[in-house]
């Protein structure tokens, strides 16, 4: 016979498995974003505020679909995976007016609104875009958990650093930077409700092979959106 506590240990190393295998992904990220050019030169100094504004041009574009493809995710979810369609609703909630706040870090530094908004998306973007909106049409798309942990990932592990290495070699404001800053303390917060879900015994090993693999793809186009600014 199964013991409570014999179904908490396996559940809790295959939630360490899980784990292992999206540390393996992450670093694979790190080292893609470290040859991106304009990451490059803003670790090397030699970043413009013209770069600056490159980024955020292009992000707004993507971060805009963020909240719908979330949306849509949590409409895919059936009874069965209330806990998942309940977490997505809250996410959506929470980052729907995201794309404002990079907004006014835009005009903020001296760029145009209108053709902000007027903008459209790089390759990356479109191929990134693309697929969530196609995977979260899916029944039960479990796999976009993977998902979370890479741009979530990038909130609160990376984008403060950023934000502080921009301020530091361009002297910028911290209402210039308000888009980057915030996701430190906004998306740690996700990050910690993602462990929470990772560890609950609810995910199985088919939907850790999907998670890692949504994980894998959409690192690779979040770099690429990255590496194909304004194209």
């Amino acid at each position: 016979m199964t013991t409570t506590a014999t179904t908490a240990a396996a559940s809790s190393e295959d939630a360490a498995d899980l784990f292992e295998r999206l540390a393996g992904v992450w670093v694979e990220l790190e080292e893609r974003l470290a040859d991106v050019p304009l990451l490059r030169r803003l670790a090397d100094g030699d970043v413009t505020l013209h770069d600056y504004e490159r980024l955020l041009f292009n992000l707004r574009q993507q971060v805009v679909d963020g909240s719908p493809w979330i949306s849509r995710a949590a409409s895919s979810f059936d009874i069965d995976h209330f806990e998942l369609r309940a977490a997505a609703i809250h996410h959506a909630e929470e980052e729907h007016r995201d794309y404002l706040m990079l907004e006014r870090d835009y005009v903020a530094i001296g760029g145009s609104l209108d053709e902000l908004r007027a903008g459209r998306k790089n390759v990356g973007s479109e191929a990134l875009s693309g697929y969530m909106f196609h995977y979260a049409a899916q029944p039960n798309p479990v796999g976009l958990l993977g998902a979370m942990f890479i741009i979530e990932g990038l909130g609160a592990k990376r984008a403060a650093g950023w934000a502080a290495r921009f301020q530091e070699v361009l002297g910028l404001a911290d209402n210039q930077v308000h888009f980057m800053r915030y996701h430190q303390d906004a998306d740690s917060a996700h990050t910690g409700d993602l462990e929470a879900i990772l560890t609950s015994g609810i995910i199985g090993e088919r939907d850790a092979d999907e998670i890692v693999r949504c994980a894998q793809v959409v690192a690779r186009l979040y770099a690429l959106q990255l590496e194909e600014l304004d194209r």
